[in-house]
This record gives C-alpha cells, sequence and structure tokens, in this order.
C-alpha cells in the first residue's frame, strides 16, 4: 500500500474551526495529497455518535447507518459533516486515485434509549437502541454478558461491549461492512480496539467477496492492537489464518522506539535494531506511524526532532502513516521542500522498494539500504544522533560505480544540502547526515 494520511486529530473539527464541515475541509486538500504521493485515507467514525456532552469523535456509536442525514443525537449532521458531504469526500479521493478506510468501531455503543434488565446478572442497563436509520436495533442480548456470552473484559471506557458471538450482532456487522464498501465506497477498515472482541469478527469481514460496480474489492485492514510486539505477531497469526486477505496492525512496538530515540538524547541507535518491531519481524503485517489521535492529543506525543521518527517510517519497510495534525497544523509536511514530510513521501513511493540491509549502526550513528524491486530503485538513508556536527562512515552498498544524490534530507540546527556521492568498483562510499538529522540518497538512474 501507499503511503497513508490519517485525516483528523482530536476535536479536530472544533479545533480547525471546521465544525459539522470536516468532510468538507479534508476534500479541500486530496488533490494535493495525491500529489505529494498519498494513496490511502483513514476518515475517522462517520457514524451517529451517541454525543454525551456535547460534540464527538464517534468513538461512542449510536447509529451505524446514520452519516448526517437523520435529525437525532442533537441534530442532522455528524461532527464531520452530512452524508453527502462523506460521499463527495470519498469520491474526491476516488478520482485521484486515494483508497478510503473506515474508522470501524464495533466493540462498543452508547447513548441507548432506554434501560433494560439484564437477568444474567440482574442489573439495569442502558442496552436499548432504536435508531432513525432503523438498523441494527439492539437490545440487553447484544451486549455482554449475553446468553452467547459472559465474557465482560472487553469494555471500553464504562460503555456496554456488544457481544460478537450473538449469532444476530455478528450478521448485522458483516451487514453494516458490506453495506460501508459496496454503498458508501469505503475500501478497507481501521479495526478500533480490536482487544475487545475475538480476532474471527475481523477476518469475516476481512475475507468477504464485496462487489461494487461488478467488480471484487478486497479490503485493507489495519487493527489497533496495542500491546507489546509478541503479542500483535500472536494476534495477526490467529487472526489471519486461513485467510487469504490478511489484516495488518499498527506498529506500536516501534512508535515507542523511535520515541525513546527522539526524546531521550544519547539513547542509542542500536535500539532500531535490537529492539522488536512488526517493521523488522513481519514487514508485510506493519503499519508504521510517529503520532495518532491518542498519544498527540492525549500527553503522549513527541516532544523533540520528531522528523527524525518520520524519516525512519517512511524509508524503512512497512506501510507508513502520517498524521495530519503534524503535516498541516505543525506544517512538518513543507511540499515545497526536501526538509519536510512531503520529500520523504516522495521518496517513498519512488524509491523504498525491496529488503533492509543496514549497512552500520552504533550509539550515533545508523545506516541503512533498501535493496530495491522492480518499482522502486532502492535508497540509502542515514540518521545522525549527535547534535555537534555532521557525521557518517563508509559503508559498502550493492551499487557499484554510481553515483548518488540526496532527496531529503532534515536537520534542526542546518539544513545545508548534503554532497552528491560517488561508490567505487565495489560499491564502497562515504554517506553524510548533518547534526541530530537524516539524510535520504537515491541512486541516479
Amino acid at each position: 500500500m501507499s503511503v497513508m494520511m490519517q485525516a483528523f486529530y482530536w476535536d479536530c473539527p472544533r479545533a480547525a474551526e471546521h465544525e459539522n464541515h470536516w468532510w468538507t475541509h479534508v476534500h479541500e486538500q486530496v488533490a494535493a495529497l495525491a500529489k505529494a504521493g498519498f494513496g490511502v485515507l483513514w476518515l475517522p467514525p462517520a457514524h451517529k455518535a451517541a454525543n454525551p456532552g456535547g460534540p464527538s469523535m464517534g468513538y461512542d456509536p449510536y447509529d451505524y447507518y446514520d452519516l448526517g442525514e437523520f435529525d437525532q443525537k442533537g441534530g442532522v449532521r455528524t461532527w464531520f459533516g452530512s452524508k453527502e458531504e462523506l460521499l463527495a469526500l470519498i469520491g474526491a479521493a476516488h478520482a485521484n486515485g486515494m483508497a478510503v478506510i473506515a474508522d470501524f468501531v464495533v466493540n462498543q455503543c452508547s447513548g441507548a434509549d432506554a434501560e433494560e434488565l439484564n437477568p444474567i446478572t440482574g442489573e439495569r442497563r442502558w442496552t436499548r437502541f432504536a435508531p432513525a436509520s432503523g438498523k441494527f436495533p439492539r437490545d440487553w442480548e447484544c451486549f455482554q454478558p449475553s446468553p452467547y456470552e459472559s465474557w465482560e473484559e472487553g469494555g471500553f471506557a464504562g460503555m456496554p461491549a456488544l457481544s460478537h458471538r450473538n449469532p444476530y450482532v455478528f450478521g448485522e456487522i458483516l451487514k453494516l461492512a458490506r453495506w460501508l464498501v459496496e454503498e458508501i465506497g469505503f475500501d478497507g477498515f481501521r479495526y478500533d480496539y480490536v482487544k475487545g472482541y475475538g480476532a474471527h469478527t475481523i477476518t469475516a469481514v476481512q475475507e468477504y467477496r464485496y462487489q461494487r460496480a461488478g467488480k471484487l474489492v478486497r479490503p485493507y485492514g489495519v487493527a489497533e492492537y496495542w500491546d507489546n510486539a509478541r503479542p500483535i505477531e500472536r494476534w495477526i497469526d490467529i487472526t489471519g489464518f486461513s485467510s487469504r486477505n490478511p489484516v495488518r496492525a499498527f506498529d506500536f512496538p516501534l512508535r515507542e522506539t523511535l520515541k525513546a530515540v527522539c526524546d531521550q538524547y544519547g539513547f542509542s541507535l542500536r535500539n532500531l535494531v535490537n529492539r522488536p518491531s512488526l517493521a523488522k519481524d513481519v514487514s508485510r503485517a506493519a503499519v508504521t506511524f510517529v503520532e495518532n489521535h491518542d498519544l498527540r492529543d492525549q500527553g503522549r506525543g513527541i516532544v523533540n526532532d520528531k522528523m527524525l521518527a518520520y524519516g525512519y517510517i517512511l524509508t524503512h519497510e512497512g506501510c507508513p502513516c502520517v498524521f495530519w495534525k503534524d503535516y498541516f497544523v505543525e506544517d512538518l509536511g513543507q511540499p515545497e521542500s526536501a526538509n519536510g514530510i512531503a520529500a520523504l513521501v516522495a521518496a517513498h513511493e519512488k524509491h523504498a522498494g525491496g529488503g533492509t540491509e543496514v549497512l552500520w549502526v552504533d550509539d550515533d550513528l545508523y545506516i541503512m539500504q533498501r535493496l530495491g524491486d522492480a518499482g522502486r530503485p532502492g535508497l540509502v538513508f542515514i540518521w545522525n544522533n549527535r547534535g555537534d556536527d555532521w557525521r557518517g562512515a563508509w559503508v559498502r552498498t550493492r551499487w557499484r560505480d554510481s553515483d548518488f544524490t540526496p532527496v531529503a534530507w532534515w536537520s534542526g540546527s542546518d539544513t545545508h544540502r548534503p554532497n552528491d556521492q560517488h561508490s567505487g568498483p565495489e560499491g564502497h562510499v562515504a554517506f553524510w547526515a548533518p547534526p541530530r538529522g537524516y539524510t535520504v540518497y537515491v541512486p541516479r538512474p
């Protein structure tokens, strides 16, 4: 997959002064994002949310089929806009060659219309849902604990958790996925809080043979499984068993390593090699990222030299995801500069192919080459962890008697263009990166 853009951040409609018009705001950037090389848009939950106490980002689902057309839960429009504006955004993305994935929130629900007695526990809970769309009404048997399921570890933020083992619930989730792909036009899913329910649900959603305009649609899927590398890998194996369309997962372990390198001066670059990550161990399933709405906007964001982390994920294996707030609000995109995320996206799309080989690593210097494939010829990435001067080393690359030119570079203190380089008859060449910065070199054709 191409580079993904997470097209939202926490409270973005209000922060950006686009309340109830976020879809239109994103629509306005689609052509520029496609031109920069982005190929996937990840949108926030599009359904009508419970909206308790104010506008909602959608992680408290009420009516899954209300995309901003029914007058309920505070109004007709969602906080992001109307159904028509969402459809226009998806259409514009497709016209520009971009895929669009939906945030699929099927662990918990909120905003029920009435309380009910759960005879299993003897407690009254808000579990009767009568949405205006008339689709997927729910009662107490749809939530844990139910006659089908006693496991209650899947609760999130005090909201009742859907009982996926109830055949009715399971069937409605599959109907919802089909509607989002075949009628609304989404091309895949970001699965929210997958620790809360069985992997079989995701396997079924991923495996369904969706049809749109007479063509088979195989949905892209990426899961939020927030844990260490080994548990995520085990979950990927379980979910992908006997699947022809296996799901991916966000690389939380790599992100924590990148945060440590960026925010802890002197943190050894050897950790980029020694610490487990999905990108290193199961790269086919890794979606790498630097920030997201949970981390950046809840006090766990990277504070220092964030561009170093973007330099890493946009040159290494895995499907990289860029955070809207970093690209636009923090102005790290820099589309006309070699010092921004846009230059890294271009390097990824044009050159970051093939396997990865680490050519040099010590506490303060890291040099890697991508070996290239039929469509992307490869690149060299240099990370200098020292803040006092330029640093480099002689390494042996796969390219003999070749010229190299820098296509992206960054430093917080020195943004001078790195020099071109030339490899000898055995592929030996010296590569350099600026103080506390990186350089991306590519071989000239």
